[in-house]
């Protein structure tokens, strides 16, 4: 693999613990999230630390060849660490259990970093390998061993996460459940990883030579993992916000036809407010319902509850559910007071009625099925014909 090939993925997973910044400090003390964090940044420093160029800087600066290929193992050990940590955090139950587990698992595992450069420091390795390290050297004492050590910690660490987030994503929905499903795609290739690693070195220790396997197939199946299971992590944190705002816009884009009725001359039923471009979205839906709402206070002198009822036996008639009738005669009686309105430049009926406001669209949750009915339904569509013919005939 070429540089980029590694730099590209760090990028985007320090990216993605960027986008996390703004929250941290209010964050800090929840052990999950600080957990999600670390493991952003591990993942990204494996793949800062394993490309090419930072290998040769790492084992020029430090003056000891191949001095990368400790800290690299480590890092990796270091990020199924984390995934553990996280999966024992996140699943939840007492919390002690949770402190005991998660111990045992940073003593395991940094057990396991400290042998690591034990048996770098005994090993002679003087001849720099910047891309197939773990073959040139999978028959050298030490170094052997060293590298079988780091492809098994590895290896149980993905296991182990794999069956805990697959029997835990049978018992959860939604954006939960999809980034449990990630997760274990992810360490599924992780699994794929290390077994094309065991069989490259596997293939040296026969005297055989299957060094493309571990120079060209493991890192960019590393890379793919890497990002599925960043992704995993983060698609449950990030999920249900998304879907929010998603809501919300869909809510504000369906109350469009009966805001835009509401605010059309000659004579609006209210008065629009203005928003900046980057509003929050609820904060923009919230505006267009209250501005919906006080629509209806000031048409409530022209609500002909008649024809409310006309239009919702019509309904009803047509094969509307209950609700949606409700929502057909609601609309069919604001398009009628809109036109009563609109012949009504003086305000007679203001004076004259006392407001008498449907108790239906008094409700905020039922106006996207006002809105809807508004734009679509024939009904209301005949009484706005039938008020047009009316104004016409009685200027």
């Amino acid at each position: 693999m070429r540089d980029p090939e590694f730099y590209l993925p760090a990028i985007l997973l320090i990216t993605a613990f960027a986008c996390r910044l703004p929250g941290i400090r209010q964050t800090w003390r929840d052990p999950l999230l600080r957990t999600v964090n670390a493991l952003l940044i591990v993942a990204s420093s494996v793949f800062f630390f394993a490309a090419p160029t930072t290998i040769a800087g790492i084992n020029r600066i430090t003056g000891v060849p191949n001095f990368s290929a400790p800290l690299v193992y480590s890092i990796l050990t270091a990020f199924s660490a984390s995934c553990l940590v996280l999966i024992i955090n996140w699943r939840g139950g007492p919390p002690q259990a949770a402190r005991r587990v998660t111990l045992r698992c940073v003593t395991a595992y940094s057990l396991v970093i400290i042998t690591l450069f034990t048996l770098f420091a005994l090993a002679d390795a003087p001849v720099e390998r910047l891309r197939d390290l773990d073959t040139y050297y999978a028959n050298t004492a030490y170094m052997r061993e060293m590298i079988v050590l780091y492809l098994v910690a590895h290896t149980v660490a993905a296991l182990v996460t794999t069956w805990l987030c697959w029997g835990w994503s049978l018992k959860v929905r939604g954006w939960l459940r999809a980034g449990l499903v990630l997760i274990v795609v992810g360490y599924l290739l992780n699994l794929v990883f290390d077994a094309v690693k065991y069989v490259a070195v596997g293939a040296r220790w026969l005297g055989r030579d299957l060094d493309y396997l571990s120079t060209g197939v493991a890192p960019p199946v590393a890379s793919v993992s890497a990002l599925l299971i960043g992704s995993g992590f983060i698609v449950p944190l990030v999920g249900p916000r998304l879907s929010e705002t998603w809501r919300s816009w869909s809510a504000y884009r369906k109350l469009g036809p009966l805001w835009c009725a509401l605010h059309a001359a000659p004579a609006p039923a209210c008065a629009a407010v203005k928003m900046n471009w980057w509003s929050p979205v609820r904060l923009r839906l919230t505006q267009r319902e209250s501005g919906i709402l006080d629509g209806f206070l000031s048409l409530a002198p022209y609500f002909d509850r008649t024809l409310h009822g006309e239009a919702l036996d019509a309904a009803l008639r047509s094969g509307a559910e209950p609700k949606q009738a409700e929502a057909v005669a609601d609309a069919a009686m604001i398009a009628a007071a809109l036109a009563a309105r609109n012949n009504d430049p003086e305000g007679a009926a203001l004076s004259a009625t006392a407001p008498d406001p449907s108790p239906t669209i008094g409700r905020a949750r039922d106006l996207i099925g006002v809105s809807q009915a508004y734009s679509c339904s024939a009904i209301v569509e005949a009484v706005r014909v039938n008020a047009a013919r009316s104004e016409n005939t009685h200027p």
